[in-house]
């Protein structure tokens, strides 16, 4: 099942006219960017490496990110006044149609919502303060209103800037540093076995079972080709980090692929006993494959740390280990969401209990405000009409923003609303609220983009 169907070709969709002629009025040109042309991908490219304090690419490097992301819809503000370098865009935004995991998806019955995912947003330090991140972002969410994409999501490289746009988190991520002389292994003993294998059989094999797994995750997405071959190192063949890359896999009991790791062993100097490994992906489909990969690189010889970013926070790593302060573990925001379209949205996932439920949404954009009422059924299906509070039911007030960090199931109605953040419009209303739209497993996004 899919939260949408399928939207027109968002790469062919007209720069929007809003923030077109705003940006006219500040001298400036607001313009979708020709990725056929690999000149002008390349300028658009060096702008987006500016913004991220990355180092230039050689023009090989650029060809190879045109090939990787050219089919997403890519746009710059351009300073046609700059005397040096005006083709080089000040700003710039990347976007594409992606596929959201939503709650009460499986692989046998996938339930996704079609969602405009937001890239490469940047500012030019020279020009801060024109309106320019604003039109950028108000833009976008305009182009995936027209083409009927319900949700916006993005990950953030600064957590205060979206929050004015309508976005939340609502999914959160764990970084793990853990000393393995404390962390002795305390999980089980599973079937199955760890193999070495290549890293063009891990970047093969990562891919489909990703697929696989991102089913089963709500917050996940669907990803592209060209994330593989960064994660492997193939658009960078020849840096260091490439090179020391090892993957291994967890095969069960009938010899089927159910895990994958791939790692790095670093240090060891000037004590060769103390190598730290960092973990760069770490898939697993079972709970027998998490343990079995764990294992391995807990207990790998002359290594005195291990340190894994993007984990869920519901890893189970947590009760594996024989001292939990062996692990030093931080929990961030990651996952971004914006709500669209409401019926649509709420549709596409499925609730823990039926019930009612009244929401007063405000939306200083418009594209969410009203008056709603979510109705789930006996077997957990939910369905969004227009209406006005109702006697007897449950009701919530609250900004779009909370009700994007609601959508997942990650974030309690309950702690919004003794944050202040959500005002129950019935006493009760928030722990309603959580007991409909709570999920089994935390909601986690694996990868940045």
């Amino acid at each position: 099942m899919t939260g949408s169907p399928r939207s027109a070709d968002f790469t062919t969709a007209p720069a929007d006219p809003t923030s077109r002629a705003r940006l006219a009025e500040r001298g400036l040109r607001y313009a979708l960017v020709d990725t056929d042309d690999p000149t002008a991908f390349a300028d658009w490219l060096r702008a987006d490496d500016r913004g991220f304090h990355l180092a230039t690419r050689d023009d090989e490097k650029y060809e190879r990110g045109r090939a990787g992301i050219g089919y997403r819809r890519t746009t710059g503000v351009y300073d046609d006044g700059l005397s040096v370098d005006p083709q080089i865009p000040v700003a710039t935004v990347g976007s594409w149609r992606g596929e959201l995991t939503v709650p009460g998806s499986t692989v046998e019955h996938p339930s996704t919502l079609a969602a405009w995912a937001i890239s490469s947003v940047t500012v030019a330090s020279t020009h801060r303060r024109r309106g320019i991140a604003r039109n950028l972002l108000e833009g976008e969410l305009r182009t995936a209103a027209s083409l009927g994409v319900p949700m916006a999501m993005l990950t953030v490289s600064e957590s205060t800037i979206y929050g004015r746009f309508g976005f939340a988190p609502a999914a959160f991520a764990t970084n793990w540093t853990i000393d393995t002389r404390r962390a002795k292994w305390n999980g089980p003993a599973v079937p199955g076995a760890v193999e070495f294998v290549g890293i063009e059989r891990f970047r093969l094999e990562a891919a489909e079972l990703h697929e696989r797994v991102r089913l089963t995750t709500p917050g996940d997405i669907d990803l592209w080709g060209h994330h593989w071959d960064q994660q492997v190192g193939a658009t960078d063949p020849d840096e260091a980090r490439t090179k020391q890359l090892r993957a291994v896999r967890y095969r069960d009991a009938e010899g089927v692929t159910r895990g994958l790791a791939l790692y790095r062993v670093t240090g060891g100097e000037p004590d060769f006993s103390q190598h730290v490994v960092e973990v760069d992906r770490l898939i697993s489909e079972t709970p027998d494959a998490a343990s079995a990969l764990w294992r391995y690189l807990l207990e790998l010889d002359l290594v005195t740390e291990v340190r894994a970013q993007l984990r869920p926070v519901d890893e189970v790593l947590r009760w594996q280990i024989a001292d939990y302060r062996a692990a030093k573990v931080e929990t961030w925001e990651h996952q971004y969401l914006r709500v669209l379209d409401v019926p649509t949205a709420f549709a596409a996932r499925s609730y823990a209990a039926p019930g009612r439920l009244a929401l007063e949404v405000t939306d200083p954009l418009g594209f969410a405000a009203g008056s709603w009422l979510l109705t789930v059924s006996d077997d957990g299906a939910g369905a969004v009409t227009t209406a006005s509070a109702v006697d007897g039911v449950p009701a919530l007030r609250l900004t779009v923003n909370e009700l994007a960090a609601l959508y997942l199931g990650g974030v309690a109605a309950t702690t919004l609303v003794d944050a202040g953040r959500v005002v129950e419009g019935t006493v009760g209303a928030a722990s309603a609220a959580d007991r409909m739209l709570r999920t089994a497993r935390a909601p986690w996004l694996s990868v940045w983009y």
